[in-house]
């Protein structure tokens, strides 16, 4: 039986959105209210096959239009409707927060707020909020799950036992579109060859976080809130074949891992149901075939914004928010074309090394630091 009948979907029309959706699909559960952005056409076949009571969209002209064509339908726009859609109405139920970026930061605060479980595809809440929602996860009885095929399979490697009875915990990356490349070729590297990710079929900016190994880096920054383990218990490896998502050593030097084909739906119907359950759309994980997987040292010399994680990361404060606000803009510049590849990681690296620290920073220094931020770097390629 569904754990969660009541779904509240933050980011319904981008990738984990959409197989959140085929996850359920023909399943006992029911879309309260969803958020989307910029993708109407893709949001109104949503709204019309799941009938949802609440819809936020990014733009008030998106909002205007679709309350004319759905008068039976509530909807919202901005910052706001997408903080209304995780917490609307007083039903029980989880928010999945699919948000890309740190717009996902204050709805996930206040979903808990609202005693509501999270189930969390949004890497940015924990990298930029993560003491807040430590203290938070606290103070309010509900529960945050991971979505990231890589945290989900480190919280089910761990189970119940002691944290102190982990030696380190193994992050796995697959080393992105140009993990066959060296620096010097990444000189002219395109859009459209950034976005060939060779094992998993994701969104836009994360691809390009894989090309640049920033999203392990955000993942390492998770993983140290998600399971309260200081860096130097956080390794992360390159395993071109993405089938063992995550690894945990344990201090008697035993390693429990998980297996799959990579598919992002496998987390996610795990963390609507902490159970595994049989679904014929998860392909069949044959053992005599897997003869031959590679596993190789992480080369932070190839991949130096990975390093800077781990120093944002132990620095804590506001820098992790620094290195993230930076990337977002830096990845929006190349997406649109006005930047070339490399220069993600000048801008990064140099927004890191020019920024004071600010100690225990409060969500509103944290939301200005990520403004201020990103208009700095955007005024620079204007």
């Amino acid at each position: 039986m569904e754990k969660h009948r009541n779904i509240f979907l933050l980011g319904a029309t981008g990738s984990i959105g959409s197989q959140v959706l085929e996850v359920i699909e023909n399943k006992n559960f029911k879309i309260i209210t969803i958020a989307v952005g910029k993708n109407i056409e893709r949001a109104q076949t949503i709204i019309e096959k799941y009938q949802p009571e609440f819809v936020s969209v990014k733009e008030e002209k998106d909002a205007i239009l679709l309350e004319k064509k759905y008068p039976h339908i509530k909807f919202g726009f901005g910052e706001k409707g997408l903080i209304d859609a995780a917490t609307y109405s007083n039903k029980d139920g989880v928010v999945i927060n699919a948000v890309v970026g740190i717009a996902g930061l204050v709805p996930t605060i206040e979903a808990i707020k609202k005693n509501r479980d999270v189930l969390l595809a949004n890497k940015e809440t924990l990298v930029t909020g993560g003491a807040l929602i430590r203290d938070l996860l606290k103070k309010y009885p509900v529960k945050l799950i991971p979505i990231d095929s890589e945290h989900s399979t480190i919280a089910k490697c761990i189970g119940t036992n002691k944290t102190e009875t982990i030696k380190k915990v193994i992050i796995t990356a697959s080393g992105g579109a140009f993990r066959g490349k060296t620096r010097a070729e990444l000189t002219n590297v395109t859009i459209k060859d950034a976005l060939q990710h060779p094992t998993w079929n994701m969104g836009a900016k994360i691809t390009v976080d894989c090309a640049t190994m920033v999203n392990k880096g955000l993942e390492v920054i998770e993983a140290h809130y998600l399971f309260d383990l200081p860096y130097e218990k956080i390794e992360t490896i390159l395993h071109p074949d993405s089938l063992v998502h995550s690894l945990v050593e344990y201090e008697d030097n035993s390693v429990i891992c998980e297996m799959s084909k990579p598919n992002m739906m496998v987390p996610i119907q795990y963390a609507l149901y902490e159970e595994h359950l049989p679904n014929e759309k998860f392909e069949c994980f044959d053992l005599l075939q897997m003869n031959n997987l590679t596993f190789k040292p992480m080369d932070y010399a190839r991949y130096p914004m990975l390093k800077l994680a781990y120093e944002v990361g132990n620095s804590g404060g506001i820098m992790p928010t620094v290195y993230n606000a930076s990337n977002e803009a830096a990845v929006d510049l190349f997406l649109n074309d006005k930047i070339k590849f490399l220069e993600i990681e000048n801008i990064i690296s140099d927004t890191v090394a020019n920024y004071q620290n600010i100690i225990n920073p409060s969500l509103e220094e944290i939301l200005e630091t990520d403004r201020a931020v990103k208009e700095r770097i955007y005024k620079k390629y204007e």
